[in-house]
């Protein structure tokens, strides 16, 4: 057998022969009437032809159809190139854009685009629009608030030098109140040893032990003027409207002349009256008057919180080399707890009898925030109040 034929495959069709009448009738026919099958017609046909055709078609069919899939997926990444991710892009871009801050970013709308790009395009360009609206009416709004602050902040600066001189004159009625009857002394021993001298410089029989006598007087008078001019020019100093901005100053120099100003009130009032100036830097940039001011108001709330034979202690310190702090301790009433909050406020006095309008520590609350400083208090009823007030020192 051949085995290349083997392989070849072949249609075979097979078809009986039936007995017809007409067979078995005829003069011819040799077979009889009984039998209904006089044979088989058998066609074999080869496939090869056939076979290889089918082949080659089914090659050209999957090469076509490779070849269409292949210019498919090109069309398909080209189209999604130009009407998808392209315009996607471009979104993209221009949001990094808007959130850099430029705001007149647009994106280009065409005709050619997907429908849902332009909506998509058309929507951006609209929130843009409107964001670009919203930023001029903030911007108009934010220059406005801008202006009404700057007005408001004007007129507050004139209300608080307006209570700052009422504070003031309140300040300086208690002071000229107590540091009259302490002038008065020296005003009557320089008047008792004027009218001495006159009488003994009326004398025709003066002799040298008087006139030593007479310069001792008129020393004590000369002595005891000063200290009248220095009261005075104290008071003076104080009650003055502050003509000039900050200035460096030492904060132990404005201390000490506060308390020389203060200890003749306290000496009426029986007070015990110790200042200790132990920190090592007090150089700050300030107003000399306002800071004199704000010691005067705290010490005269707390020689009227002590009774007589209390005590008073200004303390000066440095809590790190940027600040110097005072602080003022009292051993006077203390203030409630449930009032601390409230010591700062404008019109507030834990006095019962308040001798003043309520606005002392309220000034000196904005004096030492304009000055860049910090007030805190610390009290126990009963006990003793203490005020700190913080400063930062000029660097050097």
């Amino acid at each position: 057998m051949n085995p290349e034929n083997d392989s070849i495959r072949n249609l075979m069709i097979k078809s009986p022969i039936l007995n017809n009448p007409s067979c078995f009738t005829a003069a011819c026919h040799a077979h009889s009437a009984d039998e209904k099958v006089l044979g088989s017609l058998i066609i074999k046909m080869p496939l090869k032809k056939l076979d290889s055709a089918l082949q080659e078609s089914t090659t050209d069919f999957f090469l076509m159809a490779a070849l269409m899939t292949v210019i498919l997926i090109v069309f398909l990444i080209l189209f999604t190139n130009k009407k998808i991710k392209n315009p996607l892009n471009k979104i993209i871009l221009a949001s990094e854009a808007v959130a850099k801050g430029d705001k007149n970013t647009r994106l280009e709308i065409r005709s050619n685009q997907l429908s849902d790009m332009r909506m998509v395009s058309y929507a951006f360009n609209k929130m843009l629009d409107n964001l670009q609206t919203a930023t001029t009416e903030l911007q108009n709004w934010s220059q406005q608030l801008e202006y009404k602050v700057q007005k408001k902040s004007e007129e507050l600066g004139q209300a608080q030098n307006e209570l700052i001189n009422i504070e003031r004159i309140s300040s300086l009625g208690k002071l000229s109140l107590s540091v009259a009857h302490e002038i008065n002394n020296p005003l009557s021993g320089i008047l008792v040893y004027t009218k001495l001298i006159h009488k003994q410089l009326s004398n025709p029989n003066l002799d040298q032990d008087k006139v030593g006598t007479m310069l001792k007087h008129l020393k004590f008078i000369e002595s005891e003027t000063k200290r009248c001019g220095d009261i005075v020019k104290g008071l003076l100093d104080f009650s003055r409207k502050d003509q000039e901005g900050f200035e460096p100053r030492h904060l132990h120099e404005i201390l000490t002349d506060t308390v020389e100003l203060m200890t003749h009130p306290m000496k009426i009032a029986n007070i015990h009256f110790l200042s200790d100036f132990s920190a090592k830097k007090d150089l700050i940039s300030c107003s000399p008057n306002q800071i004199k001011q704000v010691c005067i108001a705290i010490l005269v709330n707390s020689s009227e919180a002590v009774s007589e034979n209390g005590e008073i202690v200004v303390y000066s310190h440095n809590p790190d080399n940027e600040q110097i702090r005072i602080e003022f301790t009292d051993n006077g009433i203390g203030i409630a707890e449930e009032d601390l909050p409230h010591v700062f406020e404008p019109f507030f006095s834990t006095k019962e009898k308040a001798s003043g309008i309520g606005l002392g520590l309220s000034v000196v609350h904005g004096i030492v925030q304009n000055h860049k400083g910090k007030i805190e208090v610390k009290s126990e009823r009963g006990k003793e109040t203490t005020i700190a007030i913080t400063l930062p020192l000029i660097k050097t």
